[in-house]
C-alpha cells in the first residue's frame, strides 16, 4: 500500500557547517520564541534558521547560500537507519529505531496513510508557504506500522552521530524500500506537515512533489513509548466530592484494568479518580468538558504546580493512550481530540533535507 522509496538527502558538511550539535533542533512546533533564539545562536547554519525563518523568501535564501558555500551538499540515494538513545519522562532509558526513506504521500481517503488527531488551518497555511518557497521538506514526520522491522541497525560505526541519535546508510535501500508495499501506515507526530505535504503534491502534480521525508518506526519496536499529555484548565469543570491526596488517587489509577475511562482530577482541595462510560477512551472524557481556557503539559508535576499555584483551577492527570487503540480508531477513520498521544523523544531536524 505504502510507497517508499530511497532518497538523494541534501545533509550538512560538517567541514564547512560545524559540528551538528550546533547544527540540530527540535521540530519547529515544539520551540518556543526563547529556545529559537538560543538555537540560531549557536550557528548561522542551525536547522531552525530554515524551520522557523524570519521570512520563507529568507529561508530561500539561506539554503541557496548554504549550498553554494558547501555547508550543505548531496548525498548518494539511500534509505537510512535511525536509532535514538533516550531517557522518557518516567526516568527510564530506551533506544527507538526506525527507517528514514521518502514516501509518495496520498489522500487519506486512500487509506495507505492513516491521521489520528484532527488539524488546524493556519499551521498548514504556513508550512504550506515555506514549501513553496524552498522546494524542500526540511523536516521527517513519525509514522507508524504494523509487524516487525524489515531489518535492525547494523553493528558498525554509524555514519552520522548527535545527541543520542545515529544515522546509518542502508545496505540494501532497494530491498528495504520494498518491505513497505503491503504497509498501512499511521502518523504519530506531523499531521500538519502530511497534510501540507498532500496539498503541495495537489499544486504541482509532479512526481517529485508529491514525495516526503519520513521515519517508519515498527509497532512492535522496544523503545516504542507513548506518555500522556495532561489536561489543565483556568476555569472550574467537573468537580468531584470525594477528596484524598494525589498520590493515593494516582496510585489507584495506575492500578486501574482496562475497560471504563479514567482520569485522576485535581483541585487545591485534593484529587479524585473520575470515570466515563466503557468503549471510550480517557482522552475523550476529558473531552467532554469542552476546551475554553485548557492548556497541555506533558509533565504531571508541572500540571499540579499550576493548580496549586492558582494558575489554574483544575488538572486531569492522564493514562498513556495504548497505541493498538490509536490505530483501531484510525483504522475506523475516526479521530482523536488533539494531544491524544505524546510521543518521546522528537525526532531531530538537521540531520537529512528531502530536496523534491
Amino acid at each position: 500500500m505504502a510507497v517508499v522509496k530511497p532518497f538523494r538527502a541534501l545533509r550538512y558538511d560538517e567541514a564547512v557547517a560545524g559540528p551538528l550539535s550546533a547544527l540540530v533542533a527540535p521540530p519547529y512546533d515544539v520551540i518556543s520564541p526563547g529556545q529559537r533564539d538560543e538555537l540560531a545562536a549557536r550557528s548561522t547554519h542551525n536547522v531552525v534558521r530554515l524551520t522557523l525563518p524570519d521570512s520563507e523568501e529568507e529561508a530561500t535564501r539561506l539554503l541557496e547560500r548554504w549550498r553554494a558555500e558547501g555547508a550543505l551538499v548531496p548525498d548518494e540515494p539511500t534509505v537510512w537507519l535511525l536509532s535514538q538513545d533516550y531517557v522518557g519522562p518516567d526516568g527510564v532509558a530506551r533506544t527507538r529505531n526506525g527507517i528514514v526513506a521518502s514516501l509518495k504521500v496520498e489522500p487519506y481517503e486512500t487509506r495507505t496513510v492513516l491521521p489520528h488527531e484532527r488539524t488546524h488551518a493556519a499551521p498548514k497555511e504556513g508550512r504550506l508557504r515555506l514549501l513553496r518557497a524552498t522546494g524542500v521538506q526540511l523536516e521527517p514526520i513519525f509514522l507508524l506500522y504494523d509487524g516487525a522491522a524489515p531489518v535492525a541497525p547494523p553493528e558498525r560505526e554509524p555514519d552520522l552521530e548527535v545527541e543520542g541519535a545515529r544515522l546509518w546508510r542502508a545496505d540494501d535501500p532497494q530491498a528495504l524500500a520494498r518491505a513497505f508495499a503491503e504497509k498501512q501506515l499511521l502518523i504519530a507526530d506531523g499531521h500538519h506537515r502530511y497534510e501540507t505535504a498532500v496539498a503541495y503534491a495537489e499544486e504541482e502534480g509532479t512526481p517529485a512533489s508529491a514525495q516526503m521525508l519520513v521515519v517508519l518506526v515498527s509497532t512492535e519496536d522496544e523503545g516504542l513509548e507513548i506518555f500522556p499529555t495532561h489536561r489543565v484548565f483556568a476555569g472550574a469543570r467537573r468537580l468531584e466530592g470525594a477528596r484524598e491526596p494525589v498520590s493515593e488517587a494516582s496510585a489507584a489509577l495506575a492500578g486501574l484494568s482496562g475497560g471504563r475511562p479514567a482520569v485522576v482530577e485535581v483541585t487545591r482541595k485534593g484529587a479524585a479518580i473520575v470515570r466515563g462510560e466503557e468503549g471510550t477512551l480517557d482522552v475523550q472524557l476529558v473531552d467532554t468538558l469542552g476546551h475554553e481556557g485548557i492548556a497541555y503539559t506533558p509533565d504531571a508535576a508541572e500540571a499540579l504546580r499550576r493548580v496549586r499555584a492558582g494558575e489554574a483551577e483544575v488538572a486531569y492527570l492522564m493514562r498513556p493512550t495504548r497505541i493498538e487503540d490509536v490505530f483501531a480508531y484510525a483504522r475506523r477513520g475516526e479521530v482523536l481530540p488533539q494531544k491524544t498521544t505524546y510521543f518521546f523523544p522528537k525526532l531531530i531536524s538537521g540531520l537529512l533535507f528531502h530536496p523534491l
